[in-house]
């Protein structure tokens, strides 16, 4: 059955999963979850101009371009394998707790100063996503990179299965997603799947040096090393006020300068990592060094925005302890005279939720600000000095009428507080 799904594939090379983002030609995979079902837009996609449509029930009509199988998401996934298999290019697996959108999106565009590199679309980095990111590269490839997200044991695992990485990156294993790996060593093994599958596989990883426990998970595999000192690429910190500017240096001794247009000193290990990618898939110094220096981050991540003569530092993509922690020291060691923070709660932590929480609020206590917003979550059940609101909307209410003047504000939460709401207030 999957050959034959890969000669329509072939015949028509993009696939979607939505009706509404459907365009003429495409394959429309009939997805299910607990509260929608595709098999139910069948008539509708094709009458979109779907090239065919892929469904797991009986959609209630007869027609030669209604192709039936057991489960579309099995079959997406077995396509998306298929598919992979046809190339011998370099790909690159990365994973991680904090970092992994930001090292993919550094890593391709200083391989792309080479090679024409595919790479995952913004964090479509799930069982969903991940296929979509493998169907859409094409003939021409010479390298893709693969964002990998996970949050229980078996998940990276899985997803190797039919991703099959040639080359691996962890970025980090922090305090994130502990609702469902249990424990920081969940999560070290969670993430540690990568590893065990190119250990298997002759593969080689990318491993930050700086933290010892990378080092031990890395054991017996091919590495190529980054980090402060004592790795094959060492660079550091020149400045952070607030972009960070990082030296490296290069082979002969010399070093060079990168003056990047990142936020927070957090984003080190992830410059360093796409130097270090870059340096061994052969791409010059002077690439890596206009490709980073290109690079402006979106999509609420460490973007630096001015508005009425406040510094907004919007970091609202996602949010764990590790981060959260990372992303307050780096702020409180800003020059800034004036600084405020907005900070949105931190989700799927279980049991250590309260604690975390508890924790980031000791930490916040730390400094002087001239204002902290704290909104949602069990922020809620701590007790603290600030302002708190239950959701994004009723902080952007109250901001709206108390903006500081000549002020910077770090707002930051996880991904469902929608934090970004916020920028609405300024």
């Amino acid at each position: 059955m999957i050959e034959k799904l890969y000669e329509k594939y072939k015949q028509y090379p993009s696939v979607q999963t939505d009706t509404r983002q459907l365009a003429a030609g495409d394959i429309f995979f009939a997805l299910k979850g607990p509260s929608f079902n595709g098999n139910r837009f069948a008539r509708q996609a094709l009458d979109a101009g779907a090239s065919y449509v892929v469904v797991d029930e009986d959609p209630g009509f007869s027609d030669p371009h209604v192709i039936k199988v057991e489960d579309v998401l099995a079959a997406l996934q077995l396509l998306a394998g298929h598919h992979r298999k046809q190339f011998t290019i370099p790909v690159i697996g990365i994973t991680g707790s904090n970092g992994k959108t930001t090292t993919k999106e550094l890593l391709h565009v200083v391989l792309s100063k080479k090679y024409k590199t595919y790479t995952t679309r913004g964090n479509l980095n799930n069982h969903i996503g991940i296929p979509l990111t493998l169907l859409g590269i094409a003939p021409d490839a010479e390298m893709a990179i693969v964002e990998m997200g996970a949050n229980h044991l078996g998940e990276i695992a899985g997803y190797c299965e039919y991703t099959a990485p040639t080359h691996g990156l962890i970025t980090n294993c922090g305090k994130a997603h502990l609702e469902g790996f249990g424990s920081i060593e969940g999560v070290r093994k969670g993430k540690g799947e990568l590893y065990d599958y190119l250990r298997q596989h002759h593969g080689t990883a990318f491993v930050m040096r700086d933290y010892d426990y990378l080092r031990e998970m890395s054991r017996g595999l091919k590495t190529f090393s980054y980090g402060t000192t004592d790795a094959d690429i060492t660079g550091y910190i020149k400045s952070n006020e607030p972009f960070i500017n990082v030296v490296f240096k290069q082979a002969d001794g010399t070093e060079l300068l990168l003056e990047t247009r990142l936020v927070g000193d957090y984003n080190l290990p992830n410059i360093l990592a796409a130097v270090a990618v870059g340096n061994f898939f052969s791409v010059d110094n002077s690439s890596i060094r206009q490709a980073i220096e290109e690079y402006a981050p979106s999509n609420s991540r460490s973007q630096l925005i001015e508005k009425d003569g406040n510094r907004i530092i919007l970091d609202a993509y996602n949010a764990n302890p590790s981060s959260m922690a990372a992303a307050i020291k780096n702020f409180a060691g800003l020059p800034e005279e004036n600084k405020a923070l907005v900070l949105g709660a931190m989700m799927e932590l279980g049991r250590d939720s309260l604690e975390e929480h508890r924790q980031l609020l000791a930490q916040i206590q730390q400094f002087a600000w001239k204002q902290v917003i704290l909104v949602g979550g069990d922020f809620e059940k701590t007790d603290h000095p600030f302002h708190f609101f239950k959701t994004s909307q009723e902080a952007k209410e109250w901001l709206r009428h108390h903006v500081l003047p000549d002020t910077t504000y770090l707002i930051k939460g996880s991904r469902s507080t929608r934090m970004e709401t916020i920028m609405e207030a300024f």
